[in-house]
């Protein structure tokens, strides 16, 4: 049996940097024309641009969580659909080298997903996506289900197929967490209540939730309380360099973040922090049954405060440290510098009723 399963997509990356990859404002940026931040990235027609030396890597939410959770020591898969191509290679290579065993369903005709990212001299990116073969997971054999925790991230994977997997996984004795992709948050809370209703951590930012449950933004009391009324387990909203809330269904948990030293890439943040988080529940969480099967007066008493605190604290530190350096994988800490290193010991959470 597996400690946990990472489940979503695979891909090879590729960095190219160059001080022109910086960031353009213009009032014809809106929102509605395309540009939710108001800000872009041009280039002139017709011109050559040289750049830095490129970065390979490997990304994608499963194999940037996999590694997360190898690195904390535990015993690790990470099921991901492929091409059988040189990238496909690469991606399995990256898995084997950090001592996660790849479930790998192949597809037939489509190459295995990449990416290129224009990376900014300040750390932020524009990201060009061929999404490929890691939407298209085939049929997963019930005996590689045998796991402690799955912890799925499912880009645009169907959402059946996903229901699916939730289904055998609790039948299988696991908990399970899922950070839904935007793809998901698109379909609504409707479509996600069968998902929500029997997984035990959600995560996910703010501007998500509130959207979900049509809660005002500023109302994280109300977020939380709608969201409640869909998740029985624990509910996880990042907020940006505000930092992160987390419900436990009775009290709300506040914290910060660490301080970066140098914004190097943000690429993968968003995976170590989930990644972290479940992490440091399974470090000190004494899980005897699955919260779904559970009294429901006792769904929320699964996991201690101290759990919860500590899942906190490695989540952030993760996050953090991943945003240092180039790509999703290279700043993920291992265990012994998570509890070794004086910078990651001591973050303020506070702690109040819901």
């Amino acid at each position: 049996m597996f400690d946990v399963i990472t489940i979503g997509t695979a891909t090879r990356d590729v960095f190219l940097e160059n001080s022109l990859f910086t960031p353009v404002k213009d009032p014809h940026f809106t929102k509605e024309s395309g540009f939710p931040t108001g800000e872009a990235e041009c280039f002139a027609f017709g011109g050559k641009i040289d750049i830095g030396a490129p970065v390979f890597t490997t990304g994608g939410g499963s194999t940037n969580a996999a590694v997360a959770f190898a690195r904390q020591d535990f015993n690790t898969a990470a099921i991901v659909s492929i091409g059988k191509d040189e990238t496909g290679k690469a991606v399995m290579a990256d898995l084997k080298n950090e001592k996660v065993k790849p479930l790998v369903s192949y597809h037939k005709t489509l190459s295995t997903s990449y990416s290129t990212i224009l990376l900014s001299p300040v750390g932020e990116r524009t990201i060009l996506v061929y999404r490929g073969a890691s939407d298209y997971l085939g049929r997963i054999a019930s005996k590689n289900l045998h796991t402690k925790w799955a912890c799925i991230f499912p880009g645009a994977i169907p959402v059946d197929r996903v229901k699916d997997l939730v289904s055998r996984l609790k039948e299988a004795g696991a908990m399970i967490a899922i950070n839904p992709s935007g793809h998901y948050i698109k379909m609504g809370i409707g479509a996600l209540k069968f998902i929500f209703d029997k997984v035990d951590v959600v995560i996910l930012n703010r501007e998500e939730a509130s959207g979900l449950t049509s809660v005002a933004f500023y109302d994280e009391r109300g977020i939380f309380k709608a969201m409640d009324n869909y998740v029985k387990g624990i509910v996880v909203i990042t907020d940006g360099a505000k930092g992160v809330m987390v419900s436990d269904g009775r009290h709300i948990y506040k914290a910060g973040i660490f301080k970066e030293q140098k914004l190097v890439d943000r690429t993968g943040a968003g995976d170590a922090f989930g990644a972290g988080f479940v992490a440091g529940l399974l470090a000190k969480s004494n899980i005897k049954y699955q919260i779904s099967k559970m009294p429901i007066e006792n769904q929320k008493e699964v996991f201690d405060q101290e759990a919860i605190k500590y899942a906190i604290r490695l989540a952030s530190a993760n996050a953090t440290s991943v945003v240092e350096y180039i790509g999703a994988k290279e700043g993920i800490l291992t265990k012994a510098r998570f509890e070794n290193e004086e910078r990651w010991k001591d973050l303020d959470i506070q702690i109040m009723p819901i």
